[in-house]
């Protein structure tokens, strides 16, 4: 959780507006979502909505970096765990696969945010590419932990992997899609494994 310089915990106010934007953005798109309505879900004054949050994209970005932190907090469990880079890398995908299983689940959100935000140039944007150049690079770790030969070309191919499975875990049976993204997953660590270092 962020801290203020002072170290006081954020206000009330703020996370319920957070949440209250996390629920519906993710739901139903965020261009779609008026800065109006979030207010009156929140319960909050326009005057704290402002207090807290410049605008709207101020909002989206604060969103966007609540999710962030939650996957990171996913991975780092399972690389805090001691497990070898394979099953560290098992345990992401895992992860990832419950998420397309949840109630309510509705793709990537920052795949659906980069959707509606194309400017690169856009603060939203770019948290979306900060966000997936960790991803890349922290996946690149682990796969180079197993085998440092073509570690990169491996995580991006995790990480297309995983594009596709939350792409299509909200279209199809969500079951089957992680069962075929856990398979793909595995087939992956074991080519990448077998690979002889260059």
């Amino acid at each position: 959780m962020v801290r203020s310089e002072t170290g006081a915990r954020p206000s009330e106010a703020r996370e319920r507006l957070l949440a209250t934007a996390t629920r519906i953005f993710y739901a139903e798109g965020i261009h779609s979502v008026g800065v109006d309505r979030i207010i009156a879900e929140a319960k909050v004054t326009r005057a704290t909505f402002y207090r807290h949050f410049p605008g709207k994209e101020d909002l989206v970005v604060a969103y966007l970096q609540a999710a962030d932190q939650a996957i990171r907090d996913h991975v780092d469990t399972a690389a805090a765990a001691g497990l070898p880079a394979p099953d560290a890398l098992r345990a992401v995908a895992e992860s990832i696969a419950r998420d397309i299983q949840s109630a309510g689940f509705r793709g990537c959100a920052f795949l659906n945010a980069v959707a509606e935000y194309p400017d690169p140039d856009n603060p939203v944007h770019e948290a979306v590419l900060a966000h997936r150049q960790w991803f890349l690079e922290t996946i690149n770790t682990l796969l180079a932990d197993i085998q440092e030969s073509e570690a990169e070309p491996a995580a991006r191919h995790f990480v297309m992997l995983r594009d596709g499975a939350m792409a299509a875990g909200c279209l199809f049976d969500p079951v089957l899609i992680s069962e075929t993204f856990l398979r793909g997953v595995d087939g992956l660590i074991r080519t990448h494994a077998a690979r002889q270092p260059s």
